[in-house]
């Protein structure tokens, strides 16, 4: 009874272990590659394939020489592998972003396939754990399956516990690499005690990598990080260049999602045509503005600076950003109201009647899909007011379309003027509106615009130009946006 007690222990901490590390291995990408379902499906389906292996592996293991020991040295092995992942993955993490940024496909694939099978090597062994037990547990073919159904059953619920352990606990509380560290030294602890004192210098060594500090998720080439943080969505950095100029990075930090110029509400980048491209469109100055996805409110110190009247509602869906904002990038207005909810469910709640909604939510390289469908526009259409306008920030893999394609054929499909701005590589402004909206219009706006505004806009009207034509539209029920961009990056690196 002593040994089979130990079983069910042992299959439950492996339990937790198992499932506890799929949490935290997506959890340790999405700061690179986002948190999609495309990155879900990636790990789920590493993770199923790598139990399945091991439930193979291990029963043919116990068949060949079942011993308790023996079964104690590979779980041992498999907490160490646990414990070196989120340390190993980092590397490869540097090289499947760098990759990224230069639209490298090969390496992208090859190097996320590598920090995968870093993850399956573990639960590959945590997963023979299950069979060699049952081989171990089971007395005679007349117990076989009551024994066999309790150890399952137990192993499911430790699954359960880890999944909820990591999720709501260890993560937020400790962070992903301790989170890691933590499941290898439970599943360490408890093969160490199948094995003897003599292996307790291996419990010992998990438990001090607990005191290793966690390392910085991806250095800036271009100035000194002043700060990082790992919020409960994202992992965001604050990066100060040599001239002064601050900038916010998140997730894969191949964007830029916030500018602070310490000597200037203007920036040079795109934000600037967020506020001088509704004017295509708009006759007046706006006295209610929208912002979904506000990051650290660049756009929204913008408009407080440059329309000191107007309300303006910044909507952030992780509010560490908003703070980060405030203690960083001078995010203040005279009319500055900040809001931490998603955009779509927010937007829905409000009251409406905005002169100008920004939509500036787009991450790559991933989107939210819900931000770029029909039935988003036409909630959007009708929290305009009168004349309003809506502009859209596409970000998009440098000479490729394909994105803003999709995105302004959903827009023409709910408003009657939908225009482009395609003011940076990588970056294309699409303004839809049920008033017109034109060149014409954005130059006859000069004079009413302030000062520092008017040369942009006489630039801007130059670039300005019907949309591009040709994408489908999105729906809720059917909206691919990341096999789209999937296909996009393969696409441009096979033409390289």
């Amino acid at each position: 009874m002593s040994r089979l007690r130990f079983l069910y222990v042992l299959v439950f901490v492996v339990g937790t272990g198992s499932l506890g590390a799929e949490i935290a291995v997506a959890r340790l990408m999405a700061p690179f590659f986002g948190a999609s379902t495309i990155v879900w499906a990636n790990t789920i389906g590493v993770v199923l394939v790598a139990l399945s292996l091991g439930y193979w592996f291990g029963g043919r293991l116990a068949d060949r020489s079942p011993s308790i020991r023996g079964l104690c040295k590979m779980v041992l092995l498999a907490s160490a592998l646990l414990a070196v992942v989120p340390f190993i993955a980092r590397p490869f993490f540097d090289i499947s972003v760098d990759a990224l940024d230069s639209i490298s496909a090969g390496a992208f694939a090859g190097s996320l396939f590598a920090v995968l099978a870093l993850v399956a090597v573990p639960v590959l062994l945590l997963g023979a754990a299950s069979p060699y037990a049952l081989r171990l547990a089971v007395p005679d073919v007349e117990h076989a399956g009551r024994v066999a159904g309790r150890l399952y059953a137990i192993s499911t619920a430790g699954s359960l516990v880890g999944t909820m352990l990591s999720s709501l606990l260890l993560i937020p509380v400790l962070g992903t690499q301790r989170t890691f560290l933590v499941f290898a030294l439970a599943i360490g602890a408890t093969a160490i005690t199948g094995l003897g004192i003599r292996f307790a210098p291996v419990a010992v060594v998990l438990a001090a990598a607990l005191a290793i500090p966690v390392g910085t998720v991806k250095q800036s080439d271009d100035g000194e990080v002043i700060y990082e943080t790992e919020t409960e969505t994202q992992y965001a950095q604050v990066v100060q260049e040599p001239d002064g100029d601050r900038i916010l990075q998140l997730n894969e930090g191949q964007a830029i999602h916030s500018l602070y110029k310490p000597d200037s509400y203007l920036t040079g980048r795109y934000w600037d045509g967020l506020i001088v491209m509704p004017f295509a469109a708009l006759d007046r100055a706006p006295e209610r503005v929208a912002i979904l996805g506000n990051a650290a409110g660049t756009a929204a110190r913008m408009y407080g600076h440059y329309f000191p009247d107007a309300r303006v509602d910044g909507v952030e869906i992780d509010g560490e950003l908003t703070e980060i904002g405030r203690r960083y990038f001078d995010l203040q207005g005279p009319d500055l109201h900040t809001y931490t909810d998603d955009a779509r469910p927010w937007l829905r709640q409000s009251d409406g009647d905005y002169d100008v909604i920004v939509v500036d939510a787009y991450r790559q390289p991933y989107i939210p899909f819900y931000l770029a469908t029909r039935e988003f526009f036409e909630l959007v259409r009708d929290r305009l007011a009168p004349g309003g306008v809506v502009v859209v920030n596409v970000g998009h893999p440098d000479d490729n379309d394909d994105l803003e394609k999709a995105i302004s054929a959903t827009m023409a499909d709910v408003f009657p003027t939908v225009i482009r701005d395609p003011l940076e590589d990588s970056n294309t402004l699409v303004l839809g509106s049920e008033a017109p909206a034109s060149q014409e219009q954005l130059l006859g706006a000069i004079a009413v615009l302030p000062d520092d505004l008017k040369n942009l806009a006489a630039i801007e009207a130059e670039r300005i130009g019907p949309m591009l034509a040709g994408g489908p539209v999105y729906t809720d029920d059917k909206a691919p946006v990341e096999w789209l961009i999937d296909r996009s990056i393969i696409g441009y690196a096979g033409d390289q």
